[in-house]
Formats: C-alpha cells, structure tokens, sequence
C-alpha cells in the first residue's frame, strides 16, 4: 500500500491509477467505519441518557440532545457521501470532476477524500450560490 508521500510523488500520468484508486478506497472505507463508530455512539449516548427532575437540567439535556442529534445528521451526509465516493472508485469515476471531467488533483482528495469538484469549479458554484443568495435578499 502506498503512503501519502509516495502517493504525491507519482508521475502525472499515473493520475488514478490502481494504486492510487487502492489508497484512496482504503482511506475512505477507514474512515466509513470510524464514522459508523461515533454514529454508534452517539445513538447509544442519546438513548441512555436520563431525565432529571429539574427544569434547568431537562432543558440542558434536551439543548444537548439538539445538539448531538444536529452532529449524527452531519455524519449521515458525511458517510453518504462516502459511500458515493466508493461507489466511483468502483466505476473508476473517481478523482475526476464532475463537472468538468479534469483531474481534482491529489492534494485537494488528500484534504478532501469525498470531492467531486475540482478547486476551479467548487469555486464557481460557491460565487454562484453567494450570488444567489444575494439576490433572494
């Protein structure tokens, strides 16, 4: 298996090849299962937790719960997202923009396994959305 270092080193024209696809399922299927792990967690931690008598206590616990629940939701986006990166790694789709079918780069999947933009485009829909939402007020 390659390493980070080795991974970068590569020669452009090996842009996704086996061993990159390798390193990069690996990378995502890793983090899949820790993100299944804290969603685990964090399921078992809202459901034993008990209800106090008190007012200020209820109301702490129920903000907390919020709060634990607004993260599991975040996680959920994240490990579909995942799981849609794997699925492209599986169809060999992975690492290419799809938008415009160029290379994400290395880096940018190094920082961001589940991309599927390149820095180009991802700016371009983030100056769209910015724009849009100036215009809606």
């Amino acid at each position: 298996m390659l390493t980070e270092q080795e991974l970068l080193q590569m020669q452009a024209d090996d842009y996704m090849n086996t061993s990159q696809l390798a390193y990069f399922e690996q990378l995502l299927r890793q983090q899949k299962q820790d993100l299944q792990r804290r969603i685990e967690q964090s399921k078992q931690s809202l459901g034993s937790r008990e209800v106090e008598p008190d007012e200020l206590d209820r109301a702490l616990i129920e903000e907390e719960n919020r709060q634990s629940l607004r993260l599991v939701e975040r996680e959920y986006f994240l490990l579909r997202k995942i799981e849609q990166a794997l699925d492209r790694i599986a169809s060999r789709d992975y690492g290419y923009c799809k938008e415009s079918g160029q290379p994400i780069g290395l880096k940018r999947l190094l920082a961001r396994p589940t991309a599927e933009l390149s820095l180009d485009a991802k700016e371009r829909q983030e100056m769209q959305e910015k724009h849009f939402s100036k215009r809606r007020g």
